[in-house]
């Protein structure tokens, strides 16, 4: 360095050597060991998706920049609502997130093609088909089968996932300007009128417009017939549709949201991530 004219003398031997710097090789300030230049996620934050752990994607793209390269892969064991992986994918990394409950990678999913609508990804250890959904119903690990079927239609689940009661409410969908309906999830094989008609006590009560009710084996036609009892919902504007709807979760998992109908869908499960301009993509992991 002394060679090439780096290094710095100063006149006082006391002060010790430095590098020498110049401006147009600096690509912008020097960033030191504490980031208060980012805020946290706050109610008005554009990126905010309604997730109490959220990050900013600031956050992560620097430390991404910091600890990798283009190209790299990197790994999120404890994703959570895939602030991690929205960030390598901008960034151009590859990229692996890893999440226990079915909420949030249902979540990351929706986030992924809001921001990356072209982003191609593969989800293992979720059900692809009909009897994954019946092998999840089985196992019977605590509500990861309702919250894995609400993700199917962009649902939120009536209590987050906490334990507790749900009065026949597994989950909730929003439309229009202050619209919203029920849903009542099923994993079992016994399904009846009764519940259909139980489905429409809870729609009162909850001063809802719509009520879904998913299951995952298929109606009765005494079932069908008591759901079309219910009638027709209308929003000014918009066509009416039925106020009372059956989806089976064969349906659900081929239409995703699109199976059930609404007037006019708002709020989803979390907010839509903004969409993002076109990096590199990932289209299969370098391994």
């Amino acid at each position: 360095m002394d060679a090439a004219g780096r290094v710095w003398f100063p006149s006082d031997k006391t002060k010790r050597l430095q590098r020498k710097r110049y401006l147009d090789e600096l690509e912008g300030e020097t960033v030191d060991t504490l980031w208060d230049d980012i805020s946290p996620i706050n109610s008005r934050a554009q990126e905010r998706l309604g997730y109490p752990t959220q990050k900013p994607v600031a956050l992560l793209e620097r430390i991404l920049n910091a600890s990798s390269n283009p190209g790299d892969v990197v790994l999120d064991p404890f994703c959570g609502c895939g602030t991690t992986v929205h960030a390598a994918e901008k960034l151009g990394r590859q990229w692996i997130g890893i999440d226990v409950t079915h909420l949030a990678i249902g979540l990351i999913e929706k986030r992924l093609r809001d921001a990356f609508p072209n982003v191609q990804f593969l989800t293992h250890g979720v059900p692809n088909d009909l009897a994954g959904a019946k092998d999840l119903a089985a196992r019977g690990k605590y509500h990861e089968f309702e919250k894995w079927a609400l993700s199917l239609i962009d649902a939120q689940p009536g209590n987050l996932g906490k334990k507790g009661a749900d009065r026949g409410l597994d989950g909730r969908l929003y439309y229009g300007k202050t619209g919203h309906g029920i849903v009542s999830v099923k994993a079992g094989e016994n399904v009846g009128v009764s519940m259909i008609r139980d489905l429409k006590g809870v729609i009162e009560r909850e001063k809802a417009g719509i009520g879904v009710f998913l299951t995952l084996t298929e109606p009765t036609k005494p079932m069908v017939t008591e759901a079309a009892s219910a009638g027709l919902h209308e929003e000014p504007g918009f066509a009416p549709v039925p106020r009372l709807q059956i989806v089976p979760i064969e349906q659900a998992m081929t239409l995703r949201e699109r199976a059930v109908h609404l007037p006019a869908r708002r709020g989803d499960t979390f907010k839509q991530a903004a969409r993002e301009e076109d990096p590199t993509r990932q289209r299969a992991l370098d391994l």
